[in-house]
């Protein structure tokens, strides 16, 4: 769900996120290895698309400290160097997967889905309750065998709310899982995206607020 990409190639970089974006994950951008370090103490990520040679902390360094933090973030390592020697090199640091340049990109896209089915929150590859249906590896989604046509944030946000199980999720979980580091909290960004989510899913209404908690289905 949540992804951060550190890579010093910016134009690379933001190619890249832009992509997994259009595949459905929140996606923040790094371009060095001290902010790459700052940004994962500040936010759970699932994957963490991480070039080797980061500037200011070498991308080593950073699978090191990572893994060293016990956190459940999956490391994909991205190189220019793709001998045998550099891929042990890389999964012995920690990295969970490794990707050398130049890459295809439906291949990264499917690494780090792979990867976030194999995080601390695994998740099944059909998520269903009440007729609503979600295929997470196709990414197809229906309500009563009714294909819904929902946006990447919408199916986020609805696969959030079926991972719950009928518990609440907050405003701020969902923010936190499927906004990048730039939404607003003050924007109303989950309010409108949760009316949006609720029209497409018709009556009867599945998606009820609790007041002051959050959202449950």
């Amino acid at each position: 769900m949540r992804v951060l990409v550190a890579e010093d190639e910016e134009i690379l970089a933001e190619l890249v996120a832009t992509g997994l974006r259009r595949a459905g994950f929140a996606v923040d951008t790094v371009y060095s290895g001290d902010a790459a370090l700052a940004y994962l103490g500040l936010h759970d990520y699932d994957v963490v698309v991480l070039d080797r040679d980061l500037p200011r902390v070498h991308g080593d360094d950073v699978a090191r400290r990572l893994v060293a933090s016990g956190a459940r973030t999956r490391i994909l390592m991205l190189t220019a160097a793709g001998s045998m020697e550099d891929r042990v090199a890389g999964l012995d640091l920690g990295a969970d997967d490794y990707l050398g340049k130049p890459f295809e990109f439906p291949e990264l896209v499917s690494r780090v889905r792979a990867l976030r089915r194999r995080s601390a929150r695994p998740v099944p590859p059909q998520l269903e309750r009440h007729g609503v249906r979600l295929d997470t590896v196709r990414r197809t989604a229906s309500r009563d065998g009714q294909e819904l046509d929902l946006s990447p944030k919408e199916f986020t946000v609805l696969q959030l709310l079926l991972e719950a199980d009928g518990g609440t999720v907050s405003a701020e979980e969902l923010l936190e899982r499927a906004w990048d580091a730039n939404a607003d909290p003050f924007t109303g960004a989950v309010r409108v995206c949760m009316s949006k989510l609720r029209g497409k899913l018709g009556e009867p209404a599945l998606i009820r607020t609790v007041q002051g908690v959050g959202y449950a289905l």
